[in-house]
């Protein structure tokens, strides 16, 4: 499992599955594989990188054994979709610290902004072989 990247998102945010879907969608070679915080997949991963999921918000990444958080988690994606999107990878020039002040803000305000659901997502037959979920 650590050899592919893999995203750890909020499975009950509604605009952390409209990203997913999104990243789905534009990840053309299908090399992103998908969890959601809340599974036991999860748990173990961030336990194993020394992380608590009630620490986060909304969104890691991992990738050969690193793991990352908020917007360089979400511009690392970027360079695995296909069109322009890689070229958004280019704002790791802007100190980490300014980007996450708007993910923050977005992270903090995303159920009321966009809703959120009573249970995590459950992928479609098509798309299931990538989600590493196990229900906790």
């Amino acid at each position: 499992m650590q050899d592919q990247p893999i995203i750890l998102f909020d499975g009950v945010c509604n605009l952390c599955n409209g990203a997913v879907n999104f990243v789905i969608r534009r990840d053309k070679k299908s090399v992103l594989k998908f969890a959601t915080l809340q599974s036991e997949t999860a748990h173990q991963l961030l336990s194993t990188h020394h992380l608590r999921s009630t620490d986060l918000e909304s969104f890691v990444f991992i990738e050969n054994n690193s793991v990352d958080t908020r917007s360089t988690a979400a511009l690392k994606v970027c360079r695995y979709l296909n069109g322009l999107w890689p070229l958004m990878y280019g704002f790791m020039i802007v100190p980490k610290f300014l980007r996450d002040i708007i993910y923050n803000w977005i992270s903090k305000n995303r159920y009321e902004w966009f809703g959120k659901k009573e249970e995590c997502m459950i992928p479609s037959p098509d798309i299931e072989a990538r989600f590493l979920n196990k229900t906790t």
